[in-house]
């Protein structure tokens, strides 16, 4: 083994001999945005028939057909911040969110955006990763609208994401107090809390996200996922365990439950269990690389040199791929 190897796996060692710190939920802000209003197209000043056809798009889904004909008609009418709001909304949608972002902005030129566009720009910035471009949006939002729990949240958590866990964790406690049934709040609050080392208080706000994500409709894996990680850490792992088991109950194509499950399951020296969820964790997020290193200590143990072998490759390129030496993802 080359001597760049060894620095790899010794660095990689460190880091995920501490993978058991809770992770914070990517973001998926399209489910907390509205980012079209039918209204826009009415104030458009569009002919009828084509009016008739955006609507007629825009009603049946066909957003890459209604994104054409808005930028065609945006095209032949630059100064309507209706059809650049549109616009914006529909690139939202879509995912492009630079797309979305530049259309808001040229209406906001033109006209005060409204708090729904805003919004979806301010969304657009964070899916983007330039906080500092949301941020002052959110501000914004929070200051007109001082009782609106969403973007409370929102701008906690950029504080989280910038390491301010202190006003994080004021900014989670105030949108908790207006809406105690925010499941995301109180997981974002229990992050919050063990950045700052307050576990007790880290475990009581991960229960209560663990306790409200049972009765909502659209379940999160990541409650379960956090408070086992955290309980894991603690080397609790019989209360763990059944947490990472209702995180890919939840969630069974959840390439993070399934690692952290068959991590709990190899401490638990249940290795025929951990292998088969390490496996599937790989399986589902081919581009995860820390299943790869577990299976590969995993085989080696067993005598299966050859399976091991590759698994070890698949990780040490996976990490090459990445640029880093290694990283909990």
């Amino acid at each position: 083994m080359s001597r760049a190897t060894c620095a790899v796996l010794a660095a990689s060692l460190a880091v995920l001999g501490a993978l058991a710190a809770s992770a914070q939920e990517p973001p998926r802000p399209e489910g907390t945005v509205v980012p079209l209003d039918a209204r826009d197209l009415d104030a458009a000043g569009l002919a009828v028939d084509r009016r008739a056809l955006i609507a007629q798009a825009l009603a049946g889904g066909a957003y890459e057909q209604a994104q054409v004909m808005l930028v065609e008609e945006a095209t032949r009418n630059p100064r309507s911040p209706e059809l650049l709001r549109l616009l914006g909304g529909v690139y939202f949608v879509r995912k492009e969110f630079l797309g979305s972002a530049i259309a808001f902005k040229k209406a906001e030129a033109l006209a005060p955006l409204d708090e729904r566009s805003r919004f979806t720009l301010a969304m657009s910035y964070v899916v983007l990763g330039r906080r500092d471009w949301a941020r002052p949006e959110l501000q914004r939002l929070s200051q007109s609208a001082p009782r609106n729990p969403l973007y409370l949240y929102w701008n906690a958590r950029l504080d989280y994401d910038d390491g301010k866990y202190a006003a994080a964790v004021d900014g989670l406690l105030q949108t908790i107090a207006l809406d105690p049934r925010f499941v995301k709040a109180h997981d974002n609050l229990g992050l919050s809390y063990e950045a700052l080392g307050r576990n007790d208080d880290a475990i009581r706000s991960y229960q209560e996200a663990v306790r409200l994500n049972r009765e909502v409709a659209a379940h999160s894996p990541w409650p379960p996922l956090n408070l086992g990680l955290l309980l894991s850490r603690l080397d609790r792992l019989d209360e763990a365990e059944p947490l990472f088991r209702e995180s890919v109950r939840l969630d069974p194509r959840f390439p993070q439950g399934h690692y952290q499950l068959g991590t709990a399951l190899e401490k638990k020296g249940r290795a025929a269990e951990a292998v088969e969820e390490l496996e599937e964790a790989a399986r589902l997020d081919a581009s995860y690389a820390e299943p790869q290193y577990a299976l590969a200590r995993l085989y080696r143990r067993s005598g299966n040199a050859e399976k091991a072998d590759r698994a070890l490759e698949r990780f040490l390129a996976l990490k090459k791929e990445k640029g880093q030496a290694g990283g909990p993802r």
